[in-house]
């Protein structure tokens, strides 16, 4: 989240943040990268599949089991964690790209202008170099749209990208709330399960005696 909102904000880190993520991704970074992303998938896969057997098992039980529902609880936020964290990654990739793309845009931009700029005060020439120049205006002047056109497109898919950063924002907290929740069902399903091993053991004891 950190991240997401320094690359939101033209401040002096964002630039820091832009260039280290432009090291990460060259070299071995990538491959690093895409493997740990890989692993936290499958892990989450495996989760989710684990909480698909709990509750079939449950279903044909006919009751839920104090054990099965804390393994469903640690599994379910667990899942949620690992999905939450792999969702923040993927904003965190494109939100470079479309920065990015952008500079880049704008770098190009301004030498077609510059290009069309000096062909355009170096017109004494002969008629053909002036005819050939024409040409080539015309050629830099429909880039030039084209350019235009794709920074808008950029500057429209920041904005999106942007207000899913909010959305996501506003979810991380919902997220956080149901970790507080989930950690409090775990404690009360700890404190159940201590309650009826100790009322197994009572009359355990009293037989002995």
């Amino acid at each position: 989240m950190v991240l997401i909102l320094t690359l939101l904000f033209k401040t002096p880190l964002r630039k820091l943040v832009i260039i280290t993520l432009d090291r990460l991704k060259r070299g071995r970074g990538p491959v690093t990268v895409k493997t740990i992303g890989a692993t936290v998938f499958v892990v989450l896969m495996s989760n989710v599949y684990s909480m698909i057997k709990i509750q079939k098992r449950t279903i044909e039980a006919g009751a839920a089991n104090p054990t099965d529902q804390v393994l469903m609880s640690k599994l379910m936020l667990e899942a949620s964690l690992m999905g939450f964290m792999l969702f923040l990654s993927l904003m965190i990739d494109r939100l470079h790209y479309y920065i990015r793309e952008l500079r880049l845009l704008r770098k190009t931009m301004e030498a077609a202008k510059k290009q069309n700029r000096n062909f355009e005060d170096g017109k004494n020439g002969s008629a053909e170099e002036l005819k050939a120049m024409g040409e080539e205006i015309a050629t830099l002047r429909a880039k030039i749209k084209k350019l235009e056109s794709e920074c808008e497109t950029k500057a429209k898919e920041s904005k999106t990208a942007e207000a899913e950063a909010e959305a996501l924002r506003k979810q991380s907290e919902g997220f956080l709330l149901e970790y507080d929740r989930l950690l409090e069902d775990n404690q009360n399903l700890r404190n159940q399960l201590e309650s009826i091993d100790q009322s197994l053991t009572q009359p355990d004891n009293k037989k002995s005696m």
